[in-house]
């Protein structure tokens, strides 16, 4: 049942209450956003993609809030997901945030209402006002699983689901190759998320479980494996693996900071970032052997720490690569051992399909088992497509197949929109924020945006940099250049991108979100 009264009770709109929406939230809070949340409480994906082993990859002072600092902040252990749901909960409730929303409420479809009729794609002059003092957004939301279909209408939207959650990616297989004709239980890592304590150790225990994947998720789930097949009847799991990355076992290499490596000034300078001078890409081609010699000296410690030769998980692509695209993650402690134990074993391939009592793969040899997890990801994009309209669906990942937001935030071809969460960088929850902080002094009009074709230009070339960085480009990571991306940002809102006391801490420490609380004056 749906309702044609469209209901606009605020100006803005903000899709999704994950880290990226309480951001938002927050930042746009003077104009009393309607926050639309599908599920029944916030914190997106640690509310709905955690297992029970699922921990933070980082300390709490690399992920907290520029003015919410964690109560025990210099506690060095890596929070588990309770403990941020903990914290995104005190955050909300500390700026009052949990009045704007509206749980278990759905956003099943966009429409786009403006002036002037569809958008068209040779339009490439400036970009539309903020605020028109109409509507031209309208959003339409399902309340509960198969409830009434309410129509509201806003002046901007704020679009904060997220590349993870929701909507799983699915391997295809050949005809009589797929999952139906095995015998046992295939799941998506999603679907394991959803399960009780109990509920996932009876899936687990006395089972031959094959993981397919070897990403963060993938690992935590070989684990968990592992670690409910303990003792008499315990069974071993096996890891599929296509693609091999970095891990490391913490955030010190050599006795070393990691930091040092990627996270300062001094660092970065030694990477092409975009809008660089002739001479800055003269230094960064001189510099390619000293980041070589940067990326080696880390793959020495890493490799010597961590038996990936041992077990054939050693990367054929540099560490640099895995950095500059947000593919490193850290190795829970008690991997390995559970692998040198027989618990978790692993099995490398590129192609694999199912027959009736598990995996068969490329080389002809065959995997028994009873448990199949697809740890094969999401689909950011599918979830993204399923709302928005045409012809902005067919805009989202022009031109070269990857959503080209200007400043991480504001697609050139659609107005009155923003995307929060959807460039990705080392400290996610770092440049959500400072990005809905840029979001919200724009859409109060204190700085006005370039053309778009100048917006688009700036894309191509950031698209440029990840190119060169690795051949993993398409996850849109900004890491090796994340403090010249803040500085811009702080240069469209009249901030200092300079943010240390002295020239040293400047050049030598590391940037994090305390560094971008606001002073007094810097708050007007």
């Amino acid at each position: 049942m749906a309702s044609n009264d469209k209901l606009t009770s605020s100006r803005v709109a903000i899709i999704g209450a994950g880290v990226s929406g309480l951001a938002a939230a927050k930042h746009l809070a003077h104009h009393n956003p309607i926050v639309f949340e599908a599920s029944d409480s916030i914190g997106g994906v640690w509310n709905s993609c955690t297992y029970e082993t699922t921990k933070l990859q980082s300390t709490r002072v690399d992920y907290e809030f520029s003015d919410f600092p964690w109560p025990n902040r210099d506690d060095t252990t890596f929070p588990s997901y309770v403990e941020i749901l903990d914290y995104l909960e005190s955050y909300a409730k500390h700026f009052d945030l949990l009045k704007f929303m509206k749980f278990g409420s759905k956003v099943i479809e966009v429409r786009y209402t403006g002036d002037g009729g569809t958008p068209q794609m040779a339009d490439l002059g400036a970009y539309s006002n903020s605020f028109p003092e109409k509507p031209v957004w309208e959003v339409a939301v399902q309340n509960g699983d198969a409830g009434e279909i309410q129509w509201y209408a806003f002046e901007f939207v704020v679009v904060c689901t997220g590349k993870y959650g929701d909507v799983p990616r699915i391997p295809t297989f050949p005809e009589k190759k797929g999952p139906e004709i095995f015998k046992g239980k295939v799941m998506h890592s999603m679907d394991y998320c959803k399960l009780e304590k109990e509920e996932a150790y009876r899936l687990l225990r006395g089972k031959k479980v094959a993981v397919i994947g070897f990403k963060k998720s993938a690992i935590d789930l070989a684990l968990e494996s592992a670690l409910a097949n303990q003792g008499e009847g315990g069974q071993a799991c096996t890891m599929v693996v296509r693609t091999t990355h970095w891990v490391v076992p913490h955030y010190w290499v050599w006795g070393l900071p990691f930091f040092l490596f990627y996270s300062t000034r001094a660092s970065q300078f030694l990477h092409d970032r975009p809008n660089q001078s002739f001479l800055k890409t003269f230094f960064c081609l001189l510099f390619s052997l000293l980041r070589a010699v940067v990326s080696k000296f880390i793959e020495s410690y890493v490799t010597w720490k961590l038996p990936l030769e041992k077990y054939g998980l050693k990367p054929d692509h540099s560490f640099e690569e895995d950095y500059a695209s947000c593919q490193m993650a850290i190795m829970p402690e008690n991997f390995f051992e559970e692998a040198d134990k027989g618990m978790i074993r692993f099995k490398k391939t590129s192609k694999w399909c199912f027959y009736d009592q598990g995996i068969e793969f490329e080389d002809g040899t065959m995997l028994e088992a009873d448990v199949v997890i697809l740890a094969t990801g999401y689909d950011g994009k599918k979830k993204l497509k399923a709302i928005v309209p045409e012809p902005f669906r067919s805009w989202l990942e022009f031109p070269c197949g990857v959503m080209p937001l200007y400043r991480g935030t504001i697609h050139p071809l659609i107005p009155n929109m923003g995307f929060v969460g959807y460039v990705q960088s080392n400290s996610n929850l770092h440049t959500s924020e400072l990005r809905s902080l840029w979001l919200s002094r724009l859409v109060d009009g204190k700085f006005k945006l370039p053309s778009k074709e100048k917006m688009l230009d700036q894309f191509s070339k950031e698209m440029d940099v990840m190119r060169k960085s690795s051949r993993f480009y398409k996850r849109h990571c900004i890491s090796t250049f994340s403090i010249q991306h803040a500085d811009d940002l702080c240069n469209d809102m009249g901030l200092d991108p300079r943010r240390k006391s002295n020239l040293f801490l400047e050049a030598f420490s590391p940037y994090g979100s305390q560094d971008y609380r606001l002073n007094q004056k810097e708050t007007n």
